[in-house]
């Protein structure tokens, strides 16, 4: 089941190509869709990793500081000729799993990845590992995600029928393989669900009033 040849063609020095920006429509229409989609699956990753970890990170460091940041990394991954970039929600499930989350050791960890990315061999080593491992390992990363998500709705003040039946269309959207096409863009999966779950929230929880619990700043 192991390719090894993809190991033994791969360049030694692997480095990127990177190009000038330049303006482009099509890219745009394909580029926004997904940037809205990763700016969602933000929202959920730092929701789900507080509830993993016990800290409530929209409040601290907040919600408008790890945009930022994700943001300008988007920025900048455009002008290289890049992609907009995604928080990786599969990192949810690793904290759940490790325990670890000192983030001396997220950030040690960033910087061996992008060392082992400029290398050729260690490319083609993870690209010789059997899709049937990786689909074993993908099973289980997503399982536990799916599951944080739903105990996080469930034990949110936000458990209503409108939220429930919204996370549902995002999912079975998702998972479903529905595809919508305008002229030469195709929006499916995360990004298709994400614009479709943003405007069914804006139906559905557009008008909603402040609650006046005085405990929280949950609506109602």
């Amino acid at each position: 089941l192991v390719d090894f040849n993809v190991i033994t063609n791969a360049d030694v020095i692997s480095l990127p190509t990177l190009v000038a920006p330049k303006f482009s429509m099509e890219a745009l229409l394909i580029i926004v869709p997904v940037s809205i989609a990763t700016m969602c699956e933000h929202i959920g990753d730092i929701t789900t990793n507080g509830t993993v970890v016990g800290k409530d990170f929209i409040q601290e460091p907040g919600l408008h500081r790890t945009m930022l940041g994700d943001g300008i990394a988007t920025l900048v991954a455009g002008l290289l000729g890049s992609v907009p970039n995604t928080s990786y929600s599969e990192n949810t499930s690793l904290l759940a799993i490790t325990k670890n989350y000192d983030p001396k050791l997220l950030r040690r960890t960033a910087l061996i990845a992008i060392v082992l990315s400029l290398f050729g061999y260690f490319g083609g080593l993870i690209q010789s590992i059997p899709s049937c491992v990786i689909g074993g390992i993908s099973l289980q990363l997503y399982c536990m995600i799916a599951f944080i998500g739903v105990k996080n709705i469930k034990d949110n003040a936000q458990k209503t029928w409108k939220n429930m039946l919204i996370a549902v269309v995002i999912l079975v959207i998702g998972l479903g393989g529905f595809s919508v096409t305008f002229g030469a863009v195709t929006l499916s999966g995360l990004s298709l669900g994400g614009i479709v779950g943003i405007i069914l929230n804006l139906i559905l929880n557009g008008k909603q009033k402040k609650c006046n619990c005085g405990h929280c700043n949950c609506k109602k």
